[in-house]
């Protein structure tokens, strides 16, 4: 029996990832952060399962990372956990470079330091916000990075950090660059989700309208629980090796919203330019969406997509296994069902 440990286990990809892991056959042990308030929703169906485990720990904390890892000796690690927000690191800054870079660090030498280098497989979450302001695209493994938020710096170092423990050490590790990918479970400030949660409230009449940042944002948007798929696959290669997560299909803040709309029954139209722009429903002409210039960052990435080709060949992955307009159709049927 395999056995596997998460950082992240409570988020939207440790939630699925562990339910894959577990279905094949794996033990797998999650790192979760003791707090006053415990969010555990996303795995609470699973926490009965009698091969799964819950550590408390921290990745800004090595002491504690070193025991887990040192207890549970696992054939794979998966380090999902960061502050995973590009928004917020503008406001937290510090942490996100102690969390999303050193992190990394402190896991691979937890690895290193436990005598698992020849035995431990290690995969990082690395991001398309490497690309920041493009420089290609579409955007691939050999595309060089430019990133945009101290999110994206601090995830640079983790993904540099990997790449140099692999040829210093030998060690078996690789950076998953995954494109946005989304779900039902993804966190509400995240800006898929603040579209079909909105627009559920809309529709229910609790709330009046929706507001957002830059709607011409484009972005390659994919479905989280196929993602997990491909961290798994990395791990499962004879060899370690970096790959490009995505769909190789772009769109807008502005689609998306008006795909979510129309799913719950609403028509939009589009008027106006920039922080002007509206969305009015077009069969009662009221205005459902509006620009808050408040919700802009300092720079902003504005323009990702990614190329699969790479994950389509070496790890046999369909990126076309859930459409655009299904993900999004999964996210506002979940949202519409929600009691307030």
């Amino acid at each position: 029996m395999k056995k596997a440990l998460i950082t992240g286990i409570s988020g939207q990809d440790g939630s699925f990832l562990t339910e894959l892991l577990l279905h094949k056959g794996y033990e797998v042990h999650g790192i979760v952060r003791r707090s006053s308030t415990e969010h555990r929703e996303r795995i609470a169906h699973l926490e009965e399962h009698d091969k799964f485990i819950l550590h408390y720990g921290d990745l800004s904390d090595y002491v504690s990372l070193m025991s887990i890892v040192g207890s549970v000796l696992p054939d794979e690690i998966y380090n999902l956990a960061a502050q995973s927000h590009v928004g917020v690191s503008f406001d937290v800054a510090e942490y996100t470079a102690d969390v999303d870079a050193m992190g990394v660090l402190r896991i691979l030498e937890c690895v290193r330091n436990a005598g698992l280098t020849d035995s431990c497989k290690i995969y990082q979450a690395s991001t398309s916000e490497l690309y920041g302001r493009v420089e290609e695209k579409p955007q691939s493994e050999l595309t060089p990075f430019h990133p945009y938020s101290p999110y994206a710096v601090a995830k640079q170092y983790g993904y540099w950090i990997v790449k140099e423990y692999r040829e210093a050490y030998g060690m078996f590790c690789c950076n998953g660059i995954l494109f946005n990918h989304e779900s039902e479970r993804r966190g509400e400030s995240f800006v898929t989700r603040k579209i079909t949660l909105a627009v559920s409230r809309i529709k229910k009449g609790i709330q009046s309208r929706l507001y957002l940042g830059n709607l011409s944002s484009k972005r390659d948007w994919g479905y989280a629980k196929d993602y997990v798929e491909c961290m798994w696959r990395m791990l499962q290669q004879d060899k370690p090796d970096d790959f490009v997560i995505a769909t190789g299909r772009q769109h807008s803040v502005r689609e998306f919203c008006e795909r979510a709309f129309h799913y719950a029954g609403i028509d939009l139209e589009f008027t106006g330019k920039g922080l002007n722009e509206k969305g009015i429903d077009k069969n009662s002409g009221r205005v459902l969406v509006e620009v808050d210039p408040g919700l802009y960052r300092p720079t902003d990435v504005v323009d990702l997509l990614g190329n699969p080709d790479k994950a389509k060949q070496k790890l046999n992955w369909n990126p076309d296994r859930t459409s655009f307009d299904e993900l999004v159709r999964i996210m506002v049927d979940y949202d519409m069902q929600m009691k307030y």
